[in-house]
Formats: structure tokens, sequence, C-alpha cells
């Protein structure tokens, strides 16, 4: 299946314009992030109370941010489920007050007449949340530096800091994005993370692929139009598979419940920006590299 023909659009000669765009987005992601002195965290990596309830009558978030509010815990996170009657409580820790009793107590003593069971109850210090989140930083700088080397042996050494350069843009973007529209970074928004890294992984090295067969097959071509002529043979296929799978993530953004919200969210950037980044960002980067390396210049 197909759904462009033979293409031959000028990529490579829209890649300034292209930078700058990346340049304002991951600039605005980081004077947004330096303003709130860094991401927002969720207990994962802070410490707090984790408590999922489920009523016998339906529940909305103002009732129980009103309960909350009267309890003094009104900073509390709340996300309900699609069935109504469910709910996921966040909590800051507190080590002088049992947190989930007293949240408990507090909707209890505003809705007696709709009982409720504790379904999950969790406690995370903050000493384990930092030991979470200092991971979770290395977690995704190994996965990062494993491609450099990888990318490095497979194609060339222009090739691998092209592809990381991608992936940093690509978690950069995604990362700023959740600052500027205030959602949290959890563990599972990480496992997101590197799932993006994967997957604009995958479609740099078909592009490079391509781009390594063609430059071989014309090395006496110009050597922009082999990169532009690689870009826009590969299209068909970045396009596919790119549909194929925000069809998935937009299911899971939708349908998923708030549960799953933020872990689509960062998907359905991932699989934007990874696709944008592919065409405009790492093959662009090898055109520049070219241009101002000494054989070149020679």
């Amino acid at each position: 299946m197909r759904f462009f023909g033979k293409t031959d659009i000028k990529f490579v000669d829209r890649r300034r314009k292209a930078f700058l765009l990346s340049a304002i987005v991951i600039g605005a992601g980081l004077i947004s992030l330096v303003v709130k002195g860094g991401p927002d965290l969720s207990i994962d990596f802070e410490g707090g109370v984790l408590v999922q309830l489920r009523f016998e009558k339906p529940v909305t978030t103002e009732v129980l941010r009103s309960a909350l509010d009267r309890g003094g815990y009104g900073k509390t996170e709340i996300q309900t489920f699609a069935t109504g009657n469910e709910v996921l409580l966040r909590a800051v820790h507190d080590e002088e007050v049992d947190v989930a009793e007293a949240i408990k107590s507090s909707i209890s003593e505003a809705m007696p007449d709709n009982q409720f069971e504790v379904r999950r109850e969790e406690l995370v210090g903050p000493k384990v949340g930092r030991e979470l989140g200092k991971k979770a930083v290395l977690a995704v700088v190994f996965a990062l530096c494993a491609i450099l080397v990888y990318l490095g042996w497979r194609f060339q050494f222009r090739f691998a800091v092209a592809a990381v350069a991608a992936l940093f843009h690509d978690v950069l973007v995604t990362l700023g994005l959740f600052s500027l529209t205030g959602k949290e970074i959890s563990l599972g928004v990480v496992a997101a993370f590197l799932t993006i890294v994967g997957y604009s992984l995958n479609d740099t090295i078909v592009v490079f692929d391509r781009i390594r067969e063609d430059l071989r097959k014309y090395h006496r071509e110009n050597y922009d139009g082999v990169i532009n002529a690689s870009i826009n043979e590969t299209l068909n296929r970045t396009v596919m598979t790119s549909l194929t799978t925000l069809l998935v993530v937009l299911f899971l953004f939708f349908m998923g419940g708030e549960v799953l919200r933020d872990f689509s969210f960062a998907l359905l950037v991932g699989v934007l920006v990874g696709t944008y980044s592919s065409i405009f960002v790492a093959s662009p980067i090898l055109v520049e590299w070219y241009h101002k390396s000494p054989v070149r210049r020679r």
C-alpha cells in the first residue's frame, strides 16, 4: 500500500527553517523548566501517598475536591476512572501524619452516604523517590550512549552523532511540552520516553540505511541531492508506520482513562516528533556535517 507516488520534496533545502522551529520549541520548553525550577515530578520521584478507592455510587471530582479541601488536603491529585465510581488519589507524604488515613477520614465525613473500599494503598518515601529519579535519568543516558556506540559501529561516526542528536531533540521536545502543559513526570512517562527513543531510532535507521545505499550507488552525484532522494524514497514507509502507530496511541489517549493519559500523551508527542526528526533533524545534520568537513573543503 502506498500513500504517495514518486515524490521529490526538497526536505534538505528546508533544513534551516526546521532547525529554527526545533530551537524555538526546545527553547520554550527549557525556559518553562527553568522558571518552574525543573519538571513537575510525581510521587514516584518526590515521595508521597497513593490511595485508590472504589465508591458504591458515582462520584465527581468537584465533590472529592471539596471534601479534601475541608480536611486540609486540597493539593491532593485526583484521577477518575471511566467507571465513574473509582478514583486514584496522590498526596505528598507527611512523616508526622498518616496521610492515607486522614484522606479516607475526610472523604468518609463528607460523604457518609457513599461508602467506599480501598483497592490500593502505597507509600513512597522521599529517599526512594530520589533514587528512582536518578535511575530514570541514568536509564535514558545509558540508552543514548549504547545507541551511539551501536550506530558508530554499524554506520559511521557522523551517522551515530546525527541519530543521537535527533533522539536528544525528541526527548527535549517531549519534556518541554510536559512542562508547558503542566503534566507530571512519572515512572510511566519515563518508560514512554524510552519507547520514544526506540521508535525514533528505528525510523532514523531505516532512512540511514537507504542513505548509505544511495551514497554507494550514486557516489558521484551531489551529496545534498542523494540525501534528499533517500528521504523521499522512504517517505511512504515513514508515513504509513507513523499513522498506524498514531491510531493505537490515540486510542490509548482517548479511551485508556486518566491512568494512561500522561503515558499516551508522551507517546503521541514522541511519535509525531520522532517522525519529524528523522526527516528534518537527523538527515540534515549529515548534510551540515558534510559541508563543514575538512574533506569537503579540500
